[in-house]
């Protein structure tokens, strides 16, 4: 006799696979576990490390990623795309797990497109940002792991927003995500201007992704650029962080760096004639 006739089991069915994703409190835990609690004590304990930067100038937006994927130590992929484009004026960079990024990048593009044929017009950056926050922000505490740079140009003008799987988003005009941003930071602090060219633009990301990539051990790869303007983004290049790290050590010292080296005495301790006679400098 089947087993379906002695127990009225059914085998479930696996032909119609839902495209929706489950509702925040339908994940399969334990019955009385907190579901935070159980993925913190059991989840698996991967390390993942990336560097993704963008900034804002006066030009558009400039995006810029490693393409090395890592689980651990392991390299999953040396070779990946951590550039995601959403539609014609808008990309985002994406750091985290890489499952959740591309899966919520689906969700986003799904979600535009369906707000485009209600409204008849893209929403702007700044309404893509509030709504994939919104969205991601239901899953808070469920071991989600997305942080994300969105790059684009609407009507008022180049944007760029933060926007993290906690339901964080902040706007901005440089923002660096993943492992090897402070050596990226270091880069970018010393070399962005808003009236930035292109080409010093396009420079100053390469500088920074390919400095960070010889830093940290989860970055790696190659060095994407991406530059999104007025009329759309455009892929730039994809340059080999090794070769190009090594063609930067061979440049000149930048204009500037001998002055800031030099042993310039400090302002306060220049002659200051408010400075009261015999006073004692502590």
């Amino acid at each position: 006799m089947a087993l379906q006739d002695v127990c009225k089991w059914q085998a479930p069915d696996t032909q119609g696979l839902s495209p929706h994703l489950p509702p925040a409190g339908g994940w399969s835990v334990p019955l009385g576990c907190d579901p935070q609690t159980f993925l913190r004590l059991h989840g698996p304990r991967l390390a993942h490390g990336t560097t993704t930067l963008a900034f804002r100038f006066r030009h558009g937006v400039i995006a810029a990623a490693d393409t090395r994927s890592s689980c651990g130590n392991y390299v999953a992929c040396p070779a990946s795309r951590k550039i995601i484009p959403v539609h014609q004026h808008l990309l985002g960079t994406t750091s985290g797990t890489s499952a959740d990024c591309a899966a919520w990048y689906r969700v986003l593009r799904r979600e535009l497109r369906l707000r485009a044929l209600r409204e008849g017009r893209l929403p702007s950056v700044a309404g893509a940002a509030r709504l994939l926050s919104a969205m991601m922000s239901c899953y808070r505490g469920l071991d989600l792991c997305v942080a994300t740079a969105l790059c684009g140009w609407d009507r008022s003008g180049p944007a760029l927003f933060y926007v993290c799987s906690d339901g964080t988003r902040l706007p901005g005009n440089v923002f660096s995500v993943g492992s090897g941003s402070p050596y990226a930071y270091g880069v970018l602090d010393r070399g962005y201007r808003y009236d930035l060219s292109p080409q010093e633009a396009y420079a100053l990301a390469r500088r920074a992704v390919a400095h960070a990539t010889h830093r940290d051990a989860y970055s790696g790869g190659s060095v994407d650029l991406f530059h999104v303007r007025e009329d759309g983004w455009e892929y730039v290049s994809r340059d080999d962080a090794c070769v190009l790290y090594s063609e930067l050590q061979k440049l000149p010292e930048p204009e500037g760096a001998a002055a800031e080296e030099g042993h310039a005495e400090p302002a306060t301790l220049r002659g200051d004639s408010r400075m009261p006679a015999g006073t004692e400098m502590l």
